[in-house]
Order: structure tokens, then C-alpha cells, then sequence
């Protein structure tokens, strides 16, 4: 985590997949989490999709990445690119 994120306080940070790579500076992430139901308790999988910022456009389809909460960017971009994790093979 970088020194600015840490002296704005905590955010929240998810890992996940980029799905999507075809805007401008915007990358779709695809964000899983495994978690037990609550009367049944077996383990189901929910998946949620969040539109982040990329401002160097590096980010391509494939690649792991963790995204960081941020202010309102436009309509639906509440996140950007922290960090890749890992390339896209």
C-alpha cells in the first residue's frame, strides 16, 4: 500500500480478475468471495463487478489486480487500481 492511502485513512481493498479493458482508463474488475449461507451453511460463491480506475491503461484482460476505494470518480467508478498482482499469461 502506498504512503497516500495509508495517511487517508483505511479503505477497502478486494483482489480480483479485469474482465473488461475496452475504456479509457476504466477497467472492469471481477471480484469473488466465498462465503457460508446463513441458514444452510454451505459455502456459496457471489460475485460482484466494479468499474476502477487505471490511469496509465496498463491493465489488461486476465491480469489479477487489487483495487482500492476511492471518492466518486463518475457514475458507477468508486474504485481505482492499487497495484497489478499479477500479468495476464
Amino acid at each position: 500500500m502506498t504512503e497516500t492511502a495509508v495517511e487517508r485513512g483505511r479503505r477497502k481493498l478486494r483482489d480480483g480478475i479485469v474482465i473488461s479493458d475496452k475504456m479509457e482508463k476504466t477497467v472492469v474488475v471481477l471480484v469473488q468471495e466465498m462465503k457460508p449461507h446463513r441458514l444452510y451453511k454451505k459455502v456459496v460463491r457471489h460475485t460482484r463487478r466494479f468499474k476502477a480506475h487505471d490511469e496509465s491503461n496498463e491493465c489488461r484482460v486476465g491480469d489479477r489486480v487489487r483495487i482500492a476505494e476511492t471518492r466518486p470518480l463518475s457514475k458507477e467508478k468508486r474504485w481505482r487500481v492499487a497495484v497489478i498482482l499479477e500479468k495476464a499469461k
